[in-house]
Parts: C-alpha cells; structure tokens; sequence
C-alpha cells in the first residue's frame, strides 16, 4: 500500500504513542524523517532515535519518545506543509511558533533545520511542521 505523507504519518504516530504513554514508537526510515528528528532531538523534543530491521526486514527509525513528570514534552505537533498545499515562506515569514516557545522545521536548500536556524543562516524553504 502507498502512503501519501510519509512525514504526517510519523507525527501522528509520535502524536498518538505519547498520548498513550508509550516510551518507544517506530516508523520505516527515510532521510526526510531522519532529518526532522535530528531537529527535534537537537531541540530537546525526544531523547532520540536509531535505526533498525523489522522482522520483514524492512529499515525502521525507533524514536524514544521524552515526558517530564508523566506528561508528554511535545504537547502539540502540526504538520504544515502538505502533499496537496505546500507551504513555502522567505526567512523573513517564517513564523514563531507560541512566541518562540515552539519550533518550525523547515526544509531548506541548506538542509532541514529550526525556524531560529534558518533565521542564523538567512534562508528559508518549505515549513514541514511546527512542535510545542
């Protein structure tokens, strides 16, 4: 079976692991995921992640999912750019998410990076998702 969005159906598996507590979550692996989430481990959102075989041996990125006192760190995780809508923006538009609290990531010419990183290297790209 073909999947669409790759990248929304990593989030949403993260979405829905953490709402049920779970400590790890797989997904297949792909380069685009792995480069979101060594955003989102650089910013602190899980502990981290590796890559695995599956059984059917099929690649896999585990992701160990973060909790600070029983709650979730990432408390909401929206994807943007779409398969139907894409979304670019120029380093000037590229939004803050909750006031600088939460990070974009954005896919740039220079790589996938935060929203403050893309502002460092002055460029901007394709808003893949925001996380708070």
């Amino acid at each position: 079976m073909s999947m669409n969005d790759p990248l929304g159906d990593m989030l949403t598996r993260i979405r829905n692991a953490q709402l049920r507590g779970k400590s790890t979550v797989r997904t297949p692996a792909s380069k685009l995921r792995a480069w979101v989430l060594d955003v989102l481990g650089e910013e602190g959102y899980i502990r981290g992640y590796e890559r695995v075989t599956s059984d059917n041996g099929h690649a896999e990125l585990e992701i160990s999912l973060k909790y600070y006192d029983g709650a979730p760190v990432i408390r909401e995780i929206k994807r943007v750019s779409k398969p139907g809508r894409r979304v670019y923006m120029s380093v000037k538009d590229i939004p803050s998410v909750r006031n600088g609290l939460g990070v974009s990531i954005v896919s740039t010419p220079k790589g996938v990076m935060s929203d403050a990183a893309a502002r460092t290297a002055n460029v901007g790209g394709e808003v893949l998702c925001t996380v708070f």
